[in-house]
């Protein structure tokens, strides 16, 4: 009598493990040629519905973080952490849908294109070009937005929302020069960092927890993100803050803007470029 014994191994689910950061900088590299081959392209059709989405997706969760946010007074007068923690947690969706879906952010690129100009895969005024064209985009996108969605939706057109987003935008404009530059130094520091680690992950939850964390600490700690204040500005002044163009355009983008520029391009694009990079 024969006995047969069947052995069955189980097959282990192992996670991938995370790219490394030199495999990160590989990646990065392919993603900046990319972007600037879209733009320099003759037709740049895709570019601009591209751009345009990502500043929809950044206004998308500026006002969630609004509603979500302000939408508990009872809880959040006596605790003003806990305002800028719910904001917090809302706010990320915006680049969640940018990195997953494949949007064209001017944040995020400020990092993104810097590796391969370091190693000449193409020229400063190439990333100039698409810099301004991204940028731009993502204006149109955000306004387009904030009118149509929020404005029209009459999502602040009543309380608390419609006090918390005079205040918002009236407080953005109302900070001195040098300290909303230092902010968007902070936040596109906080948004590039981000951009990374959805990169070195490899699954949607990789990605989205890579994504959430350090946007989460930029909006709790107030940091200033020009393209989310081609939202919330706007939506401030549709509801009647007391704002002027120029006051919105110098008091809070420009700088920011140079801000965000310096946080990405220098303290992300270039420091990782720097360590990880090969000659």
């Amino acid at each position: 009598m024969f006995i047969f014994v069947v052995t069955i191994k189980k097959k282990e689910n192992t996670p991938m493990e995370i790219k490394s950061p030199n495999q990160v900088i590989e990646s990065v590299l392919a993603a900046g040629t990319k972007k600037v081959r879209l733009t320099s392209g003759g037709n740049n059709c895709k570019m601009i519905i591209s751009t345009m989405l990502a500043g929809a997706y950044i206004a998308l969760g500026g006002i969630l973080s609004v509603i979500i946010g302000y939408g508990f007074p009872e809880i959040t007068a006596n605790n003003p952490g806990m305002q800028k923690i719910l904001s917090g947690t809302m706010f990320p969706i915006g680049l969640i849908l940018v990195v997953v879906l494949g949007a064209e952010l001017f944040t995020g690129n400020n990092a993104v294109l810097i590796p391969g100009y370091m190693r000449k895969d193409y020229n400063f005024i190439s990333v100039i070009k698409n810099w301004c064209i991204v940028y731009f985009g993502n204006f149109a996108g955000a306004v387009i937005f904030t009118y149509f969605m929020v404005y029209l939706c009459g999502l602040t057109a009543s309380g608390p929302y419609h006090d918390a987003i005079i205040k918002i935008a009236e407080t953005k404009v109302s900070m001195p020069w040098h300290v909303v530059f230092l902010k968007g130094i902070g936040a596109n520091w906080c948004v590039c960092a981000a951009v990374w680690l959805a990169i070195s992950g490899h699954s949607l939850t990789d990605k989205m927890a890579g994504c959430w964390l350090p946007v989460m600490a930029f909006v709790a700690l107030g940091y200033e993100h020009c393209i989310a204040n081609m939202f919330f500005i706007p939506a401030g002044m549709l509801e009647g803050a007391n704002i002027s163009v120029t006051e919105a355009i110098c008091n809070n983008l420009i700088p920011s803007t140079l801000g965000n520029i310096a946080g990405g391009s220098l303290l992300v694009g270039w420091i990782h470029a720097y360590l990880h990079l090969k000659k």
